[in-house]
């Protein structure tokens, strides 16, 4: 008797032939008619895997051997040793615009994918490896910034767009560790066009989507956007200055409130004007754009909260600076001043913190006195809740109030980052060429798509009347 894990294979194989993933990597790819397996399906079956039981390419052809993969997509496990699997890396990695944009455009085709509204985002991945040796037409290892704090190793970023409707993935593309992700944004609202085909859509981004270029680009060439206005570009005074009871009030309920009282759940409230987007040169044309004012009860209470942390927190550390002074630890008013300032950036608090040091004339002991400056917290306090939205949509299309509930789905595209890196185990990586780390960026990117994909399919048989929502992904893993 021989015994094999079936698990979810058999429907993974089903997506995979429907999103014809096999043909198009064999049409970009092909190998001779003597080979033993075909690059699309050696491609087909580390998407499997990783969507089954994430391993290493050297431990792939032990998990075939335990799992039907045999049976289900015709590869015995000696086909899926990690040299053969390499070259399969090798092979896609120059073909691998052609095959994301093909399957990605067959998903929107063969599911009736709503592309009106795409999300974009950019995240990395930390590598572990030297990565010396690089191949120029292909992402570059480097240190940068990486999200999960590793600054001791290199990484490779990645950028997702996702649709609105169901949270799917429809693009991916690999970048350099030290690329800015303002700079990438142009390029892939070229793709993500090719792909929408005659379709309009929306592009939703993070503040990093927004900048003089890519706000022109993107007007050029008639694609809609939404992204918040980044913290630097906000005119000091303007969030103090806004009254919040002249706010109109939206009608928008978070995933996260929607089983709490309706006095407990986050209230939004719109106000909107305009602002001018210029150029680095006087030259340069000027940007017309919408800017919607959101205030958020929720960001007002988180706010309050933070600043009241902070100050408790930096008055016991200037108390005990207080009785300190003039001891050993600080002797003298220079070693007072050092360590003040110290605390003021470690807590930030440099816009109300006032303190005056002095010396007792006696014994010359350095004495602190501090206060926090009531007037300058308030006039903090009166802007809490608010940020700012950019867009070039039209007031007929969209009101301030439905661009604020556009935008509400951006976190889609940062949960999914979170199965990329989660259940489909994309971190930490350790390969020997950076075109065989795009490569398996992209195949693991492809098992995200099909992840989403029976995702949507669960929750349109289950709820169909809000299938299209993505705001809380249904529980699965490997």
């Amino acid at each position: 008797m021989v015994e094999k894990r079936l698990g979810a294979l058999p429907v993974v194989a089903g997506f995979l032939r429907r999103l014809d993933v096999a043909g198009t990597v064999d049409r970009a790819c092909p190998i001779g008619q003597t080979a033993l397996s075909t690059h699309g399906q050696i491609v087909e079956a580390l998407v499997a895997n990783r969507l089954t039981s994430p391993l290493p390419l050297q431990h792939v052809s032990q998990w075939a051997r335990e799992w039907a993969v045999d049976e289900v997509f015709g590869l015995s496990a000696d086909l899926l040793n990690d040299d053969r699997l390499a070259r399969a890396l090798d092979a896609i990695a120059p073909n691998l615009e052609s095959i994301v944009g093909s399957v990605g455009a067959r998903a929107i085709d063969v599911f009736g994918l709503d592309v009106a509204r795409l999300h974009w985002d950019m995240t990395s991945m930390s590598l572990h490896g030297a990565y010396t040796e690089i191949e120029e037409d292909f992402p570059v290892p480097a240190y940068g910034h990486p999200k999960d704090r590793r600054t001791d190793l290199k990484q490779i970023q990645a950028g997702l767009a996702v649709t609105g409707d169901g949270g799917v993935p429809v693009f991916h593309r690999a970048y350099d560790g030290g690329a800015a992700e303002v700079s990438q944004v142009t390029a892939a609202m070229n793709n993500l066009s090719a792909m929408a085909g005659e379709r309009d859509f929306l592009l939703v981004g993070d503040s990093k989507l927004i900048s003089w270029n890519n706000a022109g680009a993107m007007i050029d060439a008639g694609v809609g956007f939404i992204a918040p206005l980044a913290a630097a570009r906000v005119p000091a005074g303007l969030f103090a200055s806004l009254d919040r009871a002249a706010a109109r009030p939206v009608d928008y309920v978070a995933q996260r409130d929607a089983d709490k009282p309706a006095d407990q759940r986050c209230a939004y409230r719109v106000l909107e004007d305009s602002m001018n987007l210029a150029g680095p040169r006087k030259r340069d044309r000027v940007h017309p754009l919408r800017r919607i004012l959101v205030h958020s009860t929720a960001n007002a209470t988180a706010a309050a909260n933070a600043r009241a942390l902070k100050l408790k927190r930096t008055a016991e550390e200037l108390d005990k600076l207080t009785r300190t002074a003039g001891t050993r630890y600080y002797p003298d008013a220079d070693a007072v001043t050092r360590k003040i300032t110290q605390i003021t950036r470690k807590r930030k608090v440099t816009a109300y913190l006032r303190t005056e040091v002095t010396l007792d004339p006696d014994t010359q002991k350095p004495i602190l006195a501090w206060h926090f400056d009531q007037q300058a917290i308030d006039a903090e306090a009166a802007g809490d809740g608010w940020y700012a939205l950019l867009s070039n949509l039209d007031p007929e299309e969209a009101d301030a109030a439905e661009v604020l509930i556009r935008y509400k789905g951006q976190p889609t595209v940062e949960r999914r980052y979170g199965e990329f890196k989660g259940p489909l185990a994309v971190t930490p990586m350790f390969l020997h060429h950076n075109r065989r780390i795009a490569a398996l960026i992209t195949v693991i990117c492809l098992a995200l798509l099909i992840f989403c994909l029976i995702e949507r399919e669960v929750r349109r048989a289950l709820h169909p009347a809000t299938a299209s929502s993505a705001s809380t992904p249904l529980t699965t893993g490997p």
